[in-house]
């Protein structure tokens, strides 16, 4: 016997249910586990007053995309690599070019931003859907995108755990660390190296112009209401998850791009705290 034509779009209908359910779980997946790399590291580049230099990786992503499809390797690898020699060269300028930080980051920011758009323009073999890289695409985040989350944001988080003391004493005062024989500098560029960890991670959920959002946003929400800078990380984790839910439930309700409805959503929840009482 034939299916009848309501049997058949009642199959259709599940599979693309089942379809939907399993990308928007991925997207989900992926989302938190960035949201919750992105609360304590975001922390620092408040503390730190790195918030700009979030941008200058961030443009420098773009670069490491296009070196990522002349390798033939996953996106994040050649963001990585990118975004980690960025870090190494603005720690080398700043000890020797006679120029102050922020000048730096500007001539790093875009050279790398306008080299990675002209090497992108020069490819002809392979099509580059540059939107999504720029503001995120969460139909791209596949299982092994997730993998390299899990294990790639699960080593970040440990290394930061180690480091978090000496790190913590060169925030607040970098010549009390060094007479402490903490290290500062040497800390200070594995911090930057994760960094460059998290955002080569997080390219695929917010894009390369939103993922400094996703790091400043939630952790200066968390500031208001935290006690010590460890609260202040566990806040900023948990607010950048509800920022990926809420965002992601609007795109896929509302039909509007995923990353810039969770950095919408991730404002709304700022401005609602501004209005909260802070805490004394």
């Amino acid at each position: 016997m034939r299916p009848t034509g309501k049997s058949s779009t009642t199959t259709l209908t599940i599979r693309q249910t089942t379809v939907l359910d399993d990308f928007f779980m991925r997207a989900l997946l992926a989302g938190a586990g960035v949201a919750l790399l992105t609360g304590p590291f975001g922390c620092f580049v408040i503390w730190r007053r790195m918030a700009y230099f979030g941008d200058t990786m961030a443009h420098s992503a773009l670069l490491g995309i296009t070196l990522s499809l002349i390798l033939q390797v996953h996106s994040g690898i050649g963001v990585f690599m990118v975004a980690g020699a960025l870090a190494l060269s603005l720690v080398f300028l700043q000890s020797r070019a006679e120029l102050p930080t922020d000048t730096l980051l500007g001539i790093l920011s875009h050279s790398t931003l306008a080299l990675g758009l002209i090497a992108i323009g020069l490819m002809t073999r392979n099509q580059v859907d540059l939107i999504g890289y720029l503001f995120g695409d969460v139909l791209a985040v596949s299982r092994e995108d997730l993998l390299i989350i899990g294990i790639g944001g699960g080593i970040s988080l440990v290394i930061l755990a180690i480091i978090w003391r000496p790190l913590l004493a060169s925030t607040v005062n970098e010549e009390l660390a060094r007479a402490e024989e903490q290290r500062p500098q040497t800390v200070q560029l594995i911090y930057l190296l994760l960094l460059a960890a998290v955002i080569a991670m997080a390219i695929k959920i917010v894009g390369i112009l939103l993922i400094t959002a996703l790091l400043v946003i939630p952790a200066a929400t968390a500031r208001r209401f935290a006690a010590s800078p460890e609260t202040m990380a566990v806040f900023a984790s948990l607010l950048g998850v509800a920022a990926v839910v809420a965002g992601l439930s609007s795109s896929l309700n509302l039909d509007t791009p995923a990353g810039p409805s969770i950095v919408v959503a991730s404002l709304m929840v700022f401005l609602v705290s501004i209005a909260w009482p802070k805490r004394k």
